[in-house]
């Protein structure tokens, strides 16, 4: 005596609230709730380029590896770029070092000025801006509105400084 295929089969009716209650589960287990937006972490250089052009300066002449002296740990985090633009008429080298995280800043930093007086004529004419994981450093003097737009590019890229 087997049951009737009828009374093995569930009814769709039947079915449904089981149904319902996997699809409520399983939107349950999709996520949490959070209340607050998770912090943005540094940008790549294409984004810094992007940033620097959007605020009106012209790039050029892009170099990776290309530190400014012969350090070869530096090379390994640095691009150089000819930038002018706003009120910096004359294009001036920058060499944007980036690096992996906020430690490594820390512990490198020092090491972009050590650098910088290879490629500075006039140290008192050197610039520099950080933002943690970075450092734009290169010859000077930079116009106001040249400098003000290089700060304002790095600390947006930078994000919270990895």
């Amino acid at each position: 005596m087997f049951p009737s295929p009828r009374s093995v089969v569930a009814s769709p009716r039947r079915l449904r609230p089981f149904a319902a209650l996997i699809c409520v589960l399983a939107l349950a287990g999709c996520g949490t709730i959070t209340t607050s937006p998770p912090a943005p972490t540094p940008a790549g250089f294409q984004v810094i380029a992007g940033l620097l052009r959007e605020s009106g300066m012209t790039i050029e002449h892009v170099v990776s590896g290309d530190a400014g002296c012969d350090d070869h740990t530096l090379a390994q985090t640095a691009i150089a770029l000819d930038a002018s633009g706003l009120d910096q008429a004359t294009p001036t080298r920058l060499y944007i070092y980036i690096f992996k995280n906020g430690d490594s800043f820390t512990r490198l930093r020092q090491t972009v000025d050590v650098c910088a007086k290879t490629y500075t004529t006039n140290p008192e004419d050197f610039e520099s801006i950080d933002a943690s994981p970075y450092v734009i450093a290169g010859p000077g003097p930079w116009a106001a509105g040249f400098k003000a737009a290089v700060r304002a590019a790095l600390t947006n890229a930078a994000g919270t400084g990895g």
